[in-house]
């Protein structure tokens, strides 16, 4: 089921939306002494009266949300859409056209393939801009084809991406459109098809009037390649895209601050 959303601003965010405290005067002296602070919405949940309440991680939770390698949730906090506001500096709510996805991809039991959720790792304690978000998909397609319509201007997958280059070798490509064509848009249950997802997102977003952000892709060569069907797992990146981590992690933060400023990004 496709997660709920709900208008905060003037902006529809859902799940992953970030968004800043504004308790109600007559709120519990706990929500107050958040007044202000940054958070993470984890979900939009629906009472028995219909009434709408936002569930949200604070940004600096150490449990947070999202990156699937800690296995924790963070504590959370529950708000109206109208003690919100869009995450940003105060009275200058962020456009949903600037927000930016940084989305990890692979799957961490495939050697190479968890090059995409180390480099989410390795962000998530790194000062990044307001409105970007990072997120460890990991092989959960369905989850990113969704997350790929809440309003983001850009996404940058990281992914292991062969491309005959060297092994460990990083680089920025931005998909052809015109590729996802007769793509097939069901997503695999145990892997993670960059291709398959972006059709899926492509055909919700089309279903539901809604717009897909520009797609970039910051791929490492692997060295250790695994189809899936191997008899044993292989936990742990190859020497080569170890060293690769931290050399995309530096990409991606240009590239972040290169998108949120307005600048042509080209490589």
């Amino acid at each position: 089921m496709r997660d709920r959303t709900v208008v905060v601003g003037g902006v529809r965010l859902g799940r992953g939306g970030r968004v800043r405290l504004r308790p109600s005067p007559g709120a519990d002296i706990l929500d107050l002494a958040l007044t202000g602070r940054t958070a993470e919405i984890e979900a939009v949940e629906e009472d028995m009266e219909g009434r709408t309440h936002v569930a949200v991680v604070l940004d600096d939770d150490p449990a947070g949300i999202d990156f699937g390698t800690s296995g924790q949730m963070g504590h959370r906090f529950f708000f109206s859409p109208e003690e919100l506001e869009p995450a940003g500096p105060p009275g200058e709510p962020d456009a949903p056209g600037a927000r930016v996805l940084v989305a990890g991809i692979g799957n961490v039991f495939l050697a190479d393939d968890g090059f995409g959720p180390a480099v989410a790792e390795a962000l998530r304690d790194r000062p990044l801009p307001d409105g970007v978000h990072v997120a460890d998909f990991g092989i959960r397609g369905m989850d990113l084809a969704y997350r790929l319509l809440e309003g983001y201007g850009t996404a940058v997958l990281v992914d292991a991406a062969p491309h005959g280059q060297p092994p460990g070798t990083v680089s920025v490509i931005e998909p052809d459109a015109g590729a996802l064509d007769g793509a097939h848009a069901a997503p695999e249950v145990h892997a993670m098809d960059p291709v398959r997802t972006l059709a899926l997102a492509r055909r919700l977003a089309a279903d539901g009037g809604a717009a897909l952000p520009r797609v970039l892709v910051v791929g490492c060569e692997p060295l250790v390649r695994m189809r899936g069907d191997e008899p044993d797992v292989a936990v742990g990146l190859s020497e080569p895209v170890r060293r690769a981590v931290g050399e995309a992690v530096e990409l991606v933060e240009s590239l972040v601050r290169e998108l949120l400023a307005g600048k042509e990004v080209t490589r």
